[in-house]
């Protein structure tokens, strides 16, 4: 009788295959998209659903494996970056703090750019949270709306869930004990500064050109510019305060206007470098000397500031480094047993000094 040719031995199946989010799913009697959510704590779950899941998941031993496994591949090592104009030198010189300090820690930089949209820029901090980048920066000022704060505090919370970090950069913090970090300049303090070094020079009707009229860069602004003029014993007179945009042709449209009202300044304060250039081109074409008859000056100190003719007095933002500084603050929320709950997130402060070129003169007598 010939022997019986042995039957090949069954493949023991891995106890951890069947532990997957499906398993899960159907212990729990969720969806896989609610385990998903509770997995990455980027949505939020009802308090009774997330028991289920984690009971589920403690029972399945998935935790203990697959969760963990997912948990320690969960950084992307991805800092994210959103500003409004990429093609701005404000923007541009603090995305490239961003990234050097990125690369310093072993990281991607991504920057994405709103185009001035509050929405996109929401999404895009979504599509980050999605991407499990290690922060989200957000860069510049904010308009004053309480729906969209709401809404930047619902994202600050589901970053600090996900075991990320929201930066706040050069704007102010969130009001709210939302887990977000705050890295600020002295916008405030530096337009005081700027003011009094046209008040000094013997100017006392200045004319305030340039920032859209909500946005919180612009507020701060002209608070440190009317707190100047006060201080010094001089009430703001609003017909010399023109807001509306940053920008070249902001700059340019307003300096005619003002000039062919016959609006009375013998100094321009303009509330960014790029703005100034606008400025400078507008009081050429009416035959307006600079400083001789008009004295101008700006803010932010990027390059054009001393590439113009004369050279333009201004106040110099460190902008690389605060986008150093906000990559630092975000990365320092990865520690390890860091809450990312904590409410006292510290922020960061960073100086403002006017930088005196050729501008400004005393008034024509």
């Amino acid at each position: 009788m010939a022997a019986e040719t042995p039957r090949p031995r069954a493949k023991r199946r891995d106890p951890e295959a069947a532990r997957t989010i499906r398993d899960v799913a159907a212990r729990a009697g969720v969806s896989t998209a609610t385990v998903s959510r509770v997995v990455n704590g980027n949505y939020p779950v009802a308090a009774s659903t997330r028991a289920a899941v984690e009971r589920a998941m403690r029972e399945l031993g998935y935790v203990a494996n697959a969760h963990a496994r997912a948990l320690a591949g969960s950084t992307t090592r991805v800092v994210g970056i959103v500003v409004n104009e990429i093609v701005d030198p404000f923007f541009a010189y603090i995305a490239r703090g961003v990234q050097a300090e990125a690369v310093a820690s072993g990281r991607l930089c991504l920057v994405c750019s709103t185009q001035g949209d509050q929405a996109a820029e929401l999404k895009f901090v979504d599509l980050l949270l999605e991407q499990r980048a290690d922060a989200v920066i957000l860069v510049g000022g904010a308009v004053e709306d309480k729906e969209y704060f709401a809404a930047v505090d619902h994202r600050a919370r589901q970053l600090g869930a996900s075991g990320s970090s929201l930066v706040l950069c050069g704007r102010p913090g969130l009001a709210s004990d939302a887990p977000a970090y705050a890295v600020e300049y002295d916008n405030t303090g530096g337009a005081a500064a700027i003011t009094d070094h046209l008040l000094n020079a013997g100017h006392t009707r200045i004319l305030y050109l340039g920032g859209p009229t909500a946005l919180s860069t612009t507020t701060a602004r002209l608070r440190g510019f009317e707190q100047a003029l006060r201080a010094r014993g001089h009430e703001l007179d609003p017909a010399l305060v023109r807001t509306g945009a940053f920008g070249r042709q902001f700059g340019y449209e307003q300096t005619l206007r003002a000039i062919d009202e016959g609006l009375d300044f013998t100094a321009i304060f303009a509330a960014n470098d790029i703005v100034a250039a606008g400025v400078y081109v507008a009081l050429r074409e009416r035959g307006r000397s600079v400083p001789a008859d008009v004295s101008v000056v700006g803010y932010d100190d990027v390059p054009v500031a001393s590439e113009l003719q004369p050279a333009l007095t201004t106040v110099r933002v460190p902008l690389e480094e605060l986008g150093r500084a906000a990559v630092r603050a975000g990365l320092s929320g990865l520690e390890k047993n860091a809450d990312p709950f904590a409410h006292q997130r510290p922020v960061t402060t960073l100086g403002t000094v006017v930088v005196v070129r050729d501008s400004v003169a005393p008034p024509p007598r």
